[in-house]
């Protein structure tokens, strides 16, 4: 067994690797008595082509079957619903599909040994008819429909679209109505038996545990064989743009608007990159900046602006979102801040007090058992640790921050995804 700590936040993380592949960390709490147990699958929705062991031929699936792979895991061949009964256990279960993977969820406060051994068989036993199949189909498609009726939805995926040419994260996770059409039950068999596989899963459980002894205690209860994962084919992305800007018009009262930037989704200190993007975003468009008074003080914005920057194994990029009478106008002034900002080098003292709040932001995440849970099945997935993110806050210099925002801010990389109001007929 592996013990991995950081003696900053005193937290200690409990890792075994069982000789299927199959990964168990127990992240021991005991100030707590919330329990929060989190199965992930490296299997997510841009895994859409890929080769299988032993096989030269590629196989290519459906737009959304990771997502719909998702909902059929709570089908049971009794016809009771896997949700249904963790939910008569009173316990609160979830899922959630992404980009890289699926995670399948629980937190409880009592009988969480009935609702452990829940989520393992139906995770460890899917259950697909064409029948359970057929009638999913209707549901996701009422799903897909009212996302795209989501103008700050349409505002995210319009940006991805902007920003890249090929890169499957351009689509929906959940597909398109068209898409989950053509999926079947024998989809959803061949991409779980060749991504749900222990090489290819993680078990992660917070809580008040004794590790060791629940480590031991889940042991028996992972029952799958060990497998080759197929490998998942990825097309080379182009560091340019796809288009520079997406309008479109929907039915709202104020112009909702994300500038992008796309950024090389450089391998080499990940973490720090990652960490320094976050404080430069607190720097440059934080509440509490002056930039921010200035632009809601001139009326340009009715609430701060809204930053992130996502990554994973093949893409990475920034957005900066808001709602906005004058998109033209703010789009200007962000990139006149961030040119600004390259050109006369980063405030000493903004420095120091985004590297604080960031830092913050994330202790605080450790105190929180779900949200501490999912950082670590996040992370598992993009291969680090989290814990990184602490010990490399105290090596980021004010000249590494300017460095990577020159690297990262380029304005041939950006581009405006934009909703507008309907026009008046």
């Amino acid at each position: 067994m592996q013990i991995i700590e950081n003696k900053l936040i005193k937290e200690k993380v409990y890792i075994e690797k069982l000789n299927s592949g199959f990964t168990i960390m127990c992240i021991p709490k005991s100030n707590t008595r919330k329990k929060y147990a989190i199965c992930g699958v490296g299997y997510g929705s841009n895994d859409n082509r890929f080769i299988k062991a032993n096989e030269r031929n590629e196989t290519v699936i459906p737009d959304g079957v990771a997502h719909y792979l998702e909902h059929k895991m709570f089908e049971q061949e009794s016809g009771v619903n896997s949700l249904d009964t963790l939910s008569s256990l009173g316990v609160e279960a979830n899922a959630y599909t992404t980009n890289d993977h699926t995670a399948y969820l629980f937190e409880c406060t009592n009988n969480f040994d009935k609702a452990i051994d829940e989520l393992l068989n139906y995770v460890q036993n899917p259950y697909f008819t064409d029948q359970n199949v057929e009638k999913e189909k209707d549901i996701i498609s009422q799903e897909i429909k009212m996302y795209e009726d989501e103008p700050e939805w349409k505002v995210y995926i319009n940006s991805m679209k902007a920003l890249y040419q090929k890169n499957p994260i351009r689509i929906d996770v959940a597909g398109s109505v068209e898409s989950i059409q053509k999926i079947t039950k024998e989809t959803l068999y061949e991409c779980y038996n060749n991504f749900y596989i222990p090489e290819n899963m993680i078990l992660i459980l917070v809580g008040n545990f004794e590790p060791e002894k629940t480590i031991e205690e889940m042991k028996s209860k992972l029952t799958m064989e060990s497998k080759i994962k197929a490998k998942t084919i990825e097309e080379k992305e182009e560091n340019a743009v796809n288009q520079k800007e997406i309008i479109e018009n929907m039915d709202i009262s104020v112009p909702i608007f994300a500038i992008g930037y796309k950024i090389n989704p450089d391998e080499k200190e990940k973490v720090k990159r990652s960490l320094s993007i976050e404080i430069l975003l607190e720097i440059l468009f934080g509440e509490s900046t002056e930039f921010y008074k200035k632009i809601y003080e001139k009326g340009l914005v009715y609430e701060p602006l809204t930053t992130s920057f996502e990554w994973s194994r093949n893409y990475a990029h920034v957005l900066i979102q808001g709602k906005s009478e004058n998109v033209d106008e703010i789009e200007k002034i962000i990139k006149e801040r961030i040119n600004q900002t390259i050109k006369n080098g980063i405030d000493e003292k903004a420095f120091e007090r985004a590297k604080r709040k960031i830092y913050g932001l994330y202790v605080k995440e450790f105190n929180n058992v779900d949200q501490e849970a999912i950082l670590f099945v996040s992370n598992y997935f993009k291969k680090i640790n989290p814990f990184e993110y602490i010990e490399n806050y105290k090596i980021i210099s004010k000249e590494y921050l300017e460095k990577v925002l020159k690297e990262a801010f380029k304005d041939e990389n950006s581009i405006k995804s934009c909703i507008k109001p309907q026009k008046n007929s």
